[in-house]
């Protein structure tokens, strides 16, 4: 095929002289055009107003031997602009630049309109997972994966969460896309974004005083990670001091992941379910009047030390304070006392509606 150099050369220099006979075409920008001719070293493509545009073998490579083979004249192809007039009189064109950019357009499309995604997890790291989105590499931190998968109270566990991202990959995931830069090819995508408003629907679902049954999917220092049973896309919150009606130091006193357990809504707030574990259990501190009452011996069992003085264990579910001023110091009270040890105390005061017991150790124990 010979190569029509001189026309183009003539139409170029017209577009310079009188720009408002051809609209402005530039470097970068995505045309597309009709095939004209190809051989196995160019391809010309018919720009309509543009003129006419080549694309040269290293391109054609690139695009691989399947897309030279079934490309076929009148064929539309989408193409990056490298040049506006090159040696050959030509706009020189890109495919690959093309595929890449378009894709990036897309993308921000996407993320513009907010849509929902299907993808498939390739792999992960520490971080999260990784997949692709129309061939561009994405990536899922583990602060985005919805509480079906991920649950807060993993992240103190770094072999659990290997093993869940692990568990992950090949599984299709819907997401949505938070955040983008072709320039620093980074795509963010966010599975919790994507479920939502499927989440917020589900809540709508549940009323304060309802009773659920959930697993335990995490525990950290501040309270359990609980999934609902029967929506394990909707997950609670059971602070510490919903527990138990005694003081508890750590929830793994009272649970452990996977146990099943029924617990109390007892709020609802900002798409967040609070919930309690001792709102279905009687208050001890109701009855106390029937077990205990001043200047009483009682037996108990050191729970723990605080500033304040320590904790002890009674029977019934109960529990009493002693006060570090009867030792002096904190440093003293450990030396006459140890952790999980009987003590005989005596109940010094008893105030049920403020539900504290404040004991004395007994003079027995000297």
């Amino acid at each position: 095929m010979e190569i029509p150099s001189k026309p183009m050369h003539l139409l170029n220099q017209l577009t310079k002289t009188n720009p408002s006979l051809v609209s402005v075409l530039k470097v970068g920008d995505l045309v597309e055009g009709k095939v004209l001719e190809k051989t196995k070293r160019l391809v010309i493509l018919d720009l309509g107003k543009y003129g006419l545009g080549a694309i040269y073998p290293i391109e054609l490579l690139n695009a691989g031997k399947d897309f030279i083979k079934n490309l076929k004249k009148n064929d539309s192809l989408t193409a990056k602009v490298i040049d506006l007039d090159n040696e050959d009189g030509f706009v020189e064109l890109s495919i690959a630049q093309a595929g890449w950019q378009q894709a990036w357009q897309n993308l921000a499309e996407l993320k513009e309109q907010e849509e929902i995604i299907k993808v498939t997890i390739t792999g992960f790291n520490s971080g999260g997972l990784i997949t692709k989105i129309k061939d561009i590499p994405a990536f899922l931190p583990l602060s985005q994966l919805s509480t079906l998968h991920f649950s807060v109270g993993m992240s103190a566990d770094k072999n659990q969460i290997a093993q869940v991202l692990a568990g992950l990959v090949g599984k299709e995931l819907t997401v949505k896309i938070i955040d983008l830069n072709p320039r620093t090819n980074k795509l963010i995508i966010s599975e919790k974004e994507a479920v939502g408003e499927n989440v917020s629907e589900l809540i709508k679902n549940y009323q304060i005083g309802q009773v659920i049954e959930g697993i335990v999917s995490g525990l950290t220092d501040f309270g359990v990670f609980v999934r609902f049973a029967d929506n394990p896309a909707l997950e609670g919150l059971i602070h510490t001091s919903e527990l138990s009606h005694r003081l508890i130091d750590n929830p793994k006193e009272i649970v452990k992941v996977d146990d099943l357990i029924k617990a109390k809504i007892i709020e609802i707030q900002d798409g967040k379910i609070f919930l309690s574990l001792k709102a279905l259990e009687p208050d001890p501190w109701e009855k106390i009047n029937d077990y205990y009452k001043e200047k009483q011996l009682v037996k108990g069992r050191l729970y723990r030390f605080y500033p304040f003085g320590a904790i002890v264990d009674l029977d019934h579910n109960l529990q009493g304070q002693v006060r570090v001023t009867d030792f002096g110091s904190l440093e003293e009270m450990k030396k006459q006392l140890a952790l999980g040890k009987e003590y005989s105390f005596m109940i010094e005061s008893l105030e049920p509606k403020e539900k504290r017991m404040v004991l004395k150790l007994a003079a027995s124990n000297f």
